[in-house]
């Protein structure tokens, strides 16, 4: 059997389960999607967002990408931001990052990556340098490097703030409150280490007149 069989087998066994604990499962799902988060989380397979938070398919609404980034000349992610804030109305957004993270540790060298990873690791080593008196001050690599995580998940929330689209929800319809989490490998546990509610006031620089 090659590899990817087992996957096509496990799915057809776990569909077959679904339906014999709960015969409308899969009619639900095709008929309704009303998710009260968006999860902006790492790529990294080690963190799926629904097993993690023991949370069932539907009432999540997912974006992941390499060290759950907030760019703003990412048009995938702000299609996902949108639809979710505009159209689906979350009430949260979560920027999950997590400890021993491949890219923030990739950005923390000067390893060249080529082109494409290196534009986007870039974005990672901007906060570093946002946050290079910290950061430097912090001797053991492996709290450095920590500290890096949690500090990148502050930056990529500030990054939503700074959308037009959360300012108009939040001028609107006071929503969606935005959260900082970071997920711990080791413990499977989940530390909240930033957050901002509706209105929370930002750099006048990037406020949009509305």
């Amino acid at each position: 059997m090659k590899v990817y069989e087992k996957l096509l087998l496990e799915n057809k066994a776990w569909a077959k389960e679904k339906v014999t604990d709960d015969p409308q499962y899969f009619d639900r799902l095709a008929h309704i999607q009303t998710p009260e988060f968006l999860w902006i989380g790492c790529s990294d397979s080690r963190v799926p967002a629904n097993e993690i938070t023991n949370t069932q398919p539907g009432e999540i609404f997912v974006h992941r990408n390499i060290a759950n980034l907030v760019i703003h000349t990412d048009v995938n992610l702000l299609s996902v931001l949108e639809y979710a804030v505009a159209h689906l109305k979350v009430k949260h957004v979560i920027v999950c990052g997590h400890y021993g993270c491949g890219g923030v540790k990739a950005a923390m060298t000067n390893t060249d990556y080529k082109q494409v990873l290196n534009m986007w690791l870039r974005n990672i080593k901007d906060v570093y340098r946002l946050h290079n008196d910290e950061l430097n001050a912090i001797e053991n690599e492996e709290n450095r490097f920590d500290r890096l995580v949690e500090l990148n998940v502050v930056e990529q929330v500030i990054h939503l703030a700074k959308t037009s689209i959360i300012q108009r929800a939040w001028k609107e319809e006071q929503r969606p409150h935005l959260h900082g989490w970071v997920y711990g490998l080791k413990d499977g546990l989940i530390k909240p280490v930033f957050e901002m509610t509706a209105g929370t006031p930002i750099d006048p620089l990037y406020q949009y007149d509305m």
